[in-house]
């Protein structure tokens, strides 16, 4: 073989170079799934048994050298790291296929492709379109609960917290859930109380927990049968109405709750943004801001009636 032919190795630098962008990545990975989901890095360490230094050290880009180790091999086999670990996502030809097609496309295409396999597999039976339940969705303190109960009065639909029903089935508070059963435990109760949601009741004002948008599943089931409602507040109206209801969940003992709470809006926005109607909440008093909800509603609903009579 020539000098020529020989493949080019990387250099050292360039390797030191590429294994701490993956590993500045991955922090910023876990920081922004952690922040989607409410969570601590105490509560995660307490739910993990990992310190909450090395947590604060991947988040910081300073993983550990296995992580790496991982990395290279996957490298050398040609494959993604997902592939090496298990993700069920490359356990078959058909799944490699799938995430090959999807790769790069942009948000539009694979909301397409989301609705186009929903009703392949006959879980998108009903638009939410036409659905005259009406689901409020946004981090906690944007006005779900007092907007929710005004909008269902005025519209003579039931008004129903989610929160509450999570834990009627539970039988125990959402802190108590999270405390002794975990995070997996209460989405199956939120999944459960959804699920029981859409199936009695077919005209319903629904406040939401604020990270529901975190669990793809329960997510999906919102969007499906629900008409939804984002609405969206500036950070320090989220913090002054929660600091009012006397709740600091998931900010609790934070002494940088603010930027805690920034980071959670950060993370969730992107999900908040799917559904099909937005308002401020923050621009306003609240009747006037109720009277622009209210207007937006029934001409939705409106809209919806029409819609299903041209069926």
């Amino acid at each position: 073989m020539t000098k020529s032919s020989k493949a080019k190795k990387p250099s050292a630098r360039s390797r030191d170079t590429e294994e701490q962008l993956f590993l500045v990545a991955l922090g910023q990975r876990l920081r922004a799934l952690r922040d989607r989901g409410g969570i601590t890095r105490k509560a995660l360490s307490q739910a993990t048994g990992v310190s909450e230094r090395h947590l604060a050290n991947l988040e910081y880009g300073e993983g550990n050298a296995s992580v790496l180790v991982l990395v290279q091999v996957a490298n050398a086999l040609h494959c993604s790291l997902a592939e090496l670990i298990g993700d069920f996502t490359t356990t078959s030809p058909e799944w490699l296929m799938i995430r090959s097609l999807l790769e790069n496309r942009d948000e539009q295409t694979l909301h397409k492709v989301r609705l186009a396999i929903g009703e392949t597999l006959g879980t998108a039976t009903e638009s939410s379109a036409t659905s005259s339940r009406i689901a409020l969705i946004g981090l906690r303190g944007a006005g779900k609960s007092t907007l929710g109960e005004l909008l269902a009065d005025d519209l003579g639909f039931p008004f129903i917290e989610l929160s509450r029903e999570i834990e009627k089935f539970a039988g125990c508070t959402i802190a108590e859930i999270q405390d002794l059963y975990g995070n997996t435990a209460y989405r199956r109760y939120e999944r459960r109380a959804l699920e029981e949601a859409i199936q009695i009741y077919p005209e319903v004002v629904i406040g939401t927990p604020g990270g529901l948008v975190s669990d793809p599943i329960n997510f999906d089931l919102l969007l499906s049968y629900c008409t939804t409602v984002w609405l969206r507040a500036k950070p320090e109206d989220h913090m002054q109405r929660v600091i009012e209801q006397g709740d600091f969940r998931p900010m609790a003992g934070a002494r940088e709750a603010m930027q805690d709470l920034k980071n959670i809006l950060a993370s969730r926005e992107d999900f908040y943004s799917k559904a099909q109607y937005q308002l401020d909440t923050s621009s306003k008093p609240l009747q006037p801001t109720f009277d622009d909800l209210s207007k937006l509603m029934r001409g939705a609903l409106q809209l919806n009636t029409i819609t299903e009579n041209a069926l």
